[in-house]
């Protein structure tokens, strides 16, 4: 068993649009963004995760920044195959004599193609893995969250990612209805752009609204306990000289208002197709929000007010998903009707 625990490494990749987690032995080793900077002249992978995401919008024409997965799915195959065997390489920084094989569980959107299915499959099979495993990412939420997924009552989870929102009613260890949308957390940060665009006549950076978001990102213009002004600096779009404008919470509630709706919307159509026995249960239990986008400030109140049921935050959101493919990838003879 030793020999063989040598010869075989056990990963659990949660591929975002945002930010790839891999868990090893239980723990996090790697927690970056999902950017690489590739050499345009040679194709050579110049940084990756955090040091890629500090070069964005500030390259000089032989390097690019790139993020592979757009709405979660892969697209640019090359940089995601350079981006997973990069971060892998992360784990063991020493350099070895062989590299292990690799058994990977990685998640993925509910609404994903055979097409996308395939196109993540062959990039984790190009960047060393032997075994891949493919599991649901509304399912490994839940299961991160600690929710009994086998039972046969109904949980709720949203997750809210960088690319895709993920709505699932999840009963007997199976999705029973499902929404995946395409509004996430970088059509928030495309909103705020817009924002600052037209209403301030600044001109900023995606990184720069991503701040935005981060700092004084709200789902309500009433919050108890509001965030201070958040100062951005930039050009003016007019003059292009300099200018320094406070955003405050409420402007952003503001332009995240129509995405938001359409979150809402999602969640109310998944409720919709629902059978009554699941959807009592879920109006006793509450709705469990996942992801980055549950962190926006007030997003919980705000959908309990429209919807109706109480909504519960994960511990810690933005791992959950991960949390939950690591449990998959521990117990693969268990959870082999998840895994695709």
């Amino acid at each position: 068993m030793g020999l063989f625990t040598f010869l075989t490494q056990e990963i659990a990749i949660d591929l975002g649009t945002a930010n790839t987690i891999i868990i090893h032995n239980g723990k996090v080793v790697v927690d970056e963004p999902s950017v690489v900077t590739i050499d345009m002249k040679t194709d050579k992978l110049v940084a990756i995760g955090e040091k890629a995401r500090q070069m964005q919008g500030k390259t000089h024409a032989n390097l690019k920044t790139i993020r592979p997965l757009q709405d979660g799915v892969i697209a640019d195959f090359n940089a995601a195959e350079q981006m997973i065997r990069g971060m892998i390489k992360m784990i063991n920084p020493k350099k070895r004599f062989f590299s292990p094989a690799l058994k990977m569980v990685i998640c993925i959107p509910s609404g994903s193609t055979e097409v996308e299915i395939r196109a993540v499959r062959d990039s984790s099979e190009h960047a060393g893995g032997r075994d891949v495993y493919m599991i649901y990412e509304p399912m490994a939420a839940a299961i991160g969250i600690g929710l009994d997924v086998e039972a046969p009552e109904g949980n709720m989870v949203v997750d809210i990612g960088g690319g895709t929102t993920e709505i699932a009613v999840i009963s007997l260890g199976g999705i029973v209805t499902n929404k995946s949308i395409r509004i996430a957390g970088d059509d928030l940060t495309a909103d705020i752009l817009e924002y600052m665009r037209h209403q301030h006549n600044i001109k900023i950076g995606e990184r720069t609204a991503e701040d935005i978001k981060i700092n004084v990102g709200s789902a309500l213009s009433e919050l108890a306990d509001p965030p201070a002004d958040y100062i951005v600096r930039g050009p003016n779009q007019m003059t292009a000289l300099p200018i320094e404008v406070p955003v405050s919470y409420q402007e952003i509630a503001h332009s995240l208002d129509k995405s938001i709706s359409k979150i809402e919307t999602a969640i109310i159509s998944a409720l919709e197709q629902t059978p009554p026995e699941l959807y009592a249960d879920i109006v006793t239990r509450g709705i469990w929000l996942a992801g980055g986008g549950a962190l926006l400030r007030g997003l919980d109140k705000r959908l309990f007010d429209k919807i109706n049921i109480p909504f519960h935050i994960a511990d810690d959101p933005l791992r959950a998903v991960a949390r939950g493919t690591g449990v998959a990838l521990k117990n693969v003879d268990k959870f082999a009707f998840l895994l695709r």
